[in-house]
């Protein structure tokens, strides 16, 4: 997720500090907000410090498919 906190950072010209509070938010929203066999994947996928599932790699045929990928992760 360090890169993505990075990414936001950079591109809404904020520091890392900030975006790791933005990123926070919205992966807490879609975590709430999705089903939850796809929300319990969220961090992981993203590379977060959630439970350790996805390893921070996209699973081709898991729920999100290759969205970490479309993020740069």
């Amino acid at each position: 997720m360090e890169a993505l906190i990075k990414m936001v950072a950079e591109r809404a010209g904020i520091d890392e500090g900030q975006a790791a509070k933005a990123v926070e938010v919205i992966v807490g929203q879609l975590k709430d907000k999705l089903p939850e066999p796809i929300a319990g994947q969220v961090e992981g996928l993203l590379g977060g410090d959630g439970d350790g599932e996805g390893g921070g790699s996209a699973d081709p045929g898991g729920a999100l498919g290759g969205i970490g990928k479309k993020f740069g992760l």
